[in-house]
Order: structure tokens, then sequence, then C-alpha cells
């Protein structure tokens, strides 16, 4: 079986629909400077910074000012929405014991993916899309698969990508040292945060 090849499905999707709104989902700075670098002379784009899975409201105000601050620096709009720990407590209920990368994170995946996608419907944007694919510790295929999903679910365009490839990675680090951005040490949650002993 032939693996799916995400970044050129996006390099086609970009290619044939300069100009479109598209709203991304960003999980930090970091993650989001090789995609705005990639992104933002294709598309109106705008980074939603919204992380309801964050351990402790501190950490997510520090990562929200990190992704303004960086936004700003690129001329880009940025949105961050409410902290709200409680909806991803329950999107993960009874998952709290899974190991990284397993259904929990699917769960949160879907959560954030899904409220991107509706606040791209509700202010009119032609796509959605996800910095989740720059980290090679994340699942690129489960992601863009959860994307699909939602498209159909609520009626917004999802933009497939998989940012890590063409060094995505290795670029977010470059452009994190040299904007001296925040980079944390761990995925969010407070279950990634015991899980790797921080």
């Amino acid at each position: 079986m032939n693996k799916v090849n995400f970044n050129k499905l996006m390099l086609e999707e970009m290619k044939n629909n300069s100009g479109k709104k598209l709203l991304l989902h960003s999980c930090c700075a970091p993650c989001s400077t090789a995609c705005i670098e990639r992104l933002k002379e294709h598309f109106d784009l705008t980074v939603f910074y919204y992380n309801p899975n964050i351990d402790t409201e501190a950490e997510f105000s520090l990562r929200a000012e990190e992704q303004e601050r960086y936004c700003k620096t690129e001329g880009v709009n940025c949105i961050v929405d409410d902290y709200d720990k409680n909806a991803f407590l329950q999107t993960i209920k009874g998952l709290e014991t899974e190991f990284e990368g397993g259904k929990r994170c699917e769960k949160c995946f879907y959560l954030r993916l899904k409220q991107t996608a509706l606040i791209s419907k509700e202010l009119g944007y032609d796509y959605f899309a996800t910095t989740l694919t720059v980290s090679p510790l994340k699942n690129a295929t489960l992601i863009n698969k959860i994307g699909k999903e939602i498209e159909k679910e609520v009626g917004v365009k999802y933009l497939p990508t998989d940012f890590k490839k063409d060094n995505g990675y290795l670029r977010s680090i470059q452009l994190s040292k040299e904007y001296e951005l925040y980079r944390q040490d761990y995925c969010g949650c407070e279950f990634s945060k015991k899980q790797k002993g921080v």
C-alpha cells in the first residue's frame, strides 16, 4: 500500500488556491515558524492558538504570548482562544493513563482541529490546517485523517500537510533560535509532562 504524500497534496492546493483564506491551528510559536514561512505567501493566513490541553493557565499564557509575538514579527494575524482545560479533560476522560501518541492524543487532535474548523466556518475561511504535523513525534497520517473527517462534518476544506517534510522541523528549530522563542520540553498536557518526567 502506497503512503500518501501529504506534502505534495499541500503544494498542489497552494498552487491552485493562492490567496484563499486559511486558519492555521498552532500548538505553539516554535512549531508555527516553518509552517507560517511556507504558507504566508500563498494564503491569506491567520494563526489560531487553541490549546485547552496545556497543563496550566500560566503555561498556556506564556505560549500564547510567544505565538502573538512571533505572528507580529511576520505580519500575520493571530487569534488566541480562551483557556478551557475542562473541554480537554472531558474529551480525554478514561484515557489519562494512555501513553503519548495513543488514543488520548487522537482525541486531543480531534478537539483542537474541530474547534479550528468551527471558527473557520464562523469567520468565513476557505481552509483550516494545523502545525501539528511539523513534529517528528506526531503521526501526520492520523492528523490528516482527522482533518478530512472534520472537513466532512463541518463543511470547511482541510489543507493536508506534513510540515516536517523538506526539513520543516529543522527549519522550525533554526527560526526558533533566531527569534529567541520559548521552546517547551513537553507537548502540553499534564499527562505527557508526567510521562516525560519534566
